[in-house]
């Protein structure tokens, strides 16, 4: 007697220690230790902030440095946004000087401290600027810049209020935009597409997401409400683990989660996992 098809693990991180890959595997645990069989599927996930590297280096191969990674045999980078704008722009000023033609930024959400990315631009020209080399941002959420700080204003030379994602890590999004025409893509789409993600949803029998915060945003172009919407168009049942569950019934309802369980702690959601097994 063949045996159904796996689970499809693939949760974002919930934050500090609790990386993509823990939580997944926190999960996978779970679901075994309640006897679901064959072992589920592991694809941990980032939405273009944190933890991208890590998600995708595995599959596409390359090479750590200091803050960014190389890839595709040095033409191209990842570099994920630092505690400042002015350290990401360093980040990027040291990956076009490893080579990189191509650097794709990893500017996360709007859910930072709004300085405009003065001082990523600021350090790149510092670097020598880009040098021919291509920016690409990825972007959790699709918000645009609402405001312009007054002592970073005149220095844009083009106007991002308005245009969607340039909010992106605290304005890091519009500041590239303006600066280098740099090219804003929305991040969770993409990193899924780095691996091979809806094919292993369609051949999965149900998928698991999981995020630190369940929220609005979850519906604004995070990683977990992307899956969700590819699963319930794909017609896969969708789970939830997450840290905090903060969203509206009637945005759960759109996502169409089938069971949402709340965990903060690797134990937790190894608990969580178990308890999931009831559902499927």
């Amino acid at each position: 007697m063949a045996l159904p098809a796996p689970v499809l693990v693939a949760c974002a991180a919930f934050g500090g220690e609790l990386r993509a890959p823990v939580v997944s595997a926190a999960v996978a645990r779970g679901l075994e230790r309640a006897g679901v069989a064959p072992p589920p599927e592991l694809c941990p996930v980032a939405g273009g902030g944190g933890g991208t590297i890590e998600v995708l280096l595995p599959v596409l191969g390359g090479e750590t440095a200091d803050g960014f990674a190389l890839i595709e045999g040095g033409g191209s980078a990842i570099v994920e946004r630092a505690a400042t704008a002015h350290a990401t722009g360093t980040r990027v000023a040291a990956a076009v000087d490893a080579g990189a033609e191509v650097v794709l930024v990893a500017a996360g959400g709007p859910d930072v401290e709004f300085d405009g990315g003065a001082g990523a631009v600021e350090a790149i020209e510092q670097g020598g600027g880009l040098r021919g080399a291509a920016l690409v941002v990825l972007c959790e959420l699709r918000a645009a810049w609402t405001q312009r700080p007054p002592a970073h204003a005149d220095e844009l030379p083009r106007d991002p209020r308005g245009i969607p994602m340039t909010a992106a890590g605290g304005g890091l999004g519009g500041a590239l935009w303006a600066h280098y025409d740099a090219r804003l893509l929305a991040g969770a789409p993409f990193v899924l597409q780095e691996l091979g993600f809806d094919a292993r949803l369609r051949a999965a029998r149900a998928v698991v997401v999981g995020e630190g915060r369940l929220d609005r945003g979850t519906l604004e172009g995070r990683v977990a409400g992307e899956i969700a919407t590819r699963a319930r168009q794909a017609g896969v049942p969708c789970h939830a683990i997450v840290g905090e569950d903060a969203i509206e019934r009637f945005d759960a309802r759109i996502l169409d989660l089938q069971a949402i369980l709340v965990a903060s702690t690797v134990a937790e959601i190894e608990a969580a996992g178990e308890a999931l097994a009831s559902y499927l």
